[in-house]
């Protein structure tokens, strides 16, 4: 899943009401716990425009969000394909840490 491209090209032909809506529901999904499948919903990305910016098949997006474990790697390449970055926090009694193996 390589050779992406940013994620301002699937943006840039939304309206700006799509776009209103959009970071409506990324502010509302903030403080929510979610699937990668409801993430996407929440984005107002469809799994077209998603594949899209992968540069992939449909289908191969809609098994890639349903997946229950993957390589971190592919995470991050799906984050970064909704405009996202991803992190890794252990969290424990008594702090959270950042984990930095898996930057880009």
């Amino acid at each position: 899943m390589s050779g992406h491209r940013p994620f301002s090209d699937l943006t840039k032909d939304w309206s700006p009401e799509r776009l209103a809506r959009s970071e409506a529901r990324k502010a509302a999904l903030t403080a929510e716990m979610v699937s990668l499948e409801q993430l996407r919903e929440g984005l107002g990305i469809s799994q077209e425009e998603l594949a899209n910016v992968m540069e992939v098949q449909q289908p191969a997006i809609s098994k890639l969000v349903r997946r229950p474990d993957m390589k971190v790697s592919t995470l991050r390449d799906l984050i970064a394909a909704m405009g996202g970055e991803l992190h890794i926090t252990a969290t424990f009694p008594d702090r959270s840490v950042e984990i930095g193996n898996f930057a880009a």
